[in-house]
């Protein structure tokens, strides 16, 4: 009975030392952005915005659709001008596409508003993630081999984010809780270098 005040006490802090920036999710598909992003946001009482989503209200059609009319340059650009719509709006927690973070000026406007975590997941993980949703335009032919094709190309870029958080195959609150705790020892460590 004492676990949940504490989880409340907990996100209380988090919230603190957040402060107006938002909690930005990167990471490959399937890394769980969406799903955690979801719990954190509703666990800290903050809007959650999934780009990917809003991307395609904006565009009104799905992503697939906009790689095939468009092209990936398209919805790149898209992408971008989207988050930074999103980060203008306050805090929230926000789910970025796994190709996102790739781009300097993103990762600028994140550094900029929010606070950036990494859902680092291994190739195992994300393959079978991946596999039960058929609509990720770059996994159409051979996925194994583009998923570590990307992994090679974007994790070195990921690693740049604020925190990295291990994603596993535990339940989505575990994740949560890790991602809170992360997040406070990121934000409260210069603090207590500050003191006297």
């Amino acid at each position: 009975m004492t676990a949940e005040p504490e989880q409340d006490e907990t996100a209380a802090r988090l919230r603190e030392l957040q402060g107006a920036r938002s909690i930005v999710l990167v990471g490959m598909m399937g890394a769980g952005k969406s799903s955690v992003g979801k719990r954190l946001a509703r666990r800290l009482a903050l809007p959650f915005a999934d780009a990917d989503t809003e991307i395609e209200t904006a565009a009104g059609m799905t992503i697939p659709e906009i790689f095939a009319l468009r092209g990936e340059p398209a919805f790149r650009d898209g992408e971008k001008k989207v988050i930074a719509r999103l980060l203008e709006a306050g805090p929230m927690v926000l789910a970025t596409g796994g190709g996102a973070y790739m781009s300097e000026e993103t990762r600028a406007a994140i550094a900029a508003r929010g606070i950036c975590v990494w859902l680092k997941a291994e190739l195992d993980v994300l393959l079978r993630r991946v596999r039960r949703r058929d609509d990720r335009p770059l996994l159409k032919n051979d996925p194994e081999g583009t998923l570590a094709r990307l992994i090679d190309q974007r994790y070195p870029v990921y690693a740049l984010a604020d925190v990295t958080v291990v994603s596993h195959d535990v339940p989505q609150d575990v994740m949560v809780d890790t991602v809170i705790e992360a997040l406070i020892a990121h934000l409260a460590a210069p603090a207590s270098g500050d003191e006297t």
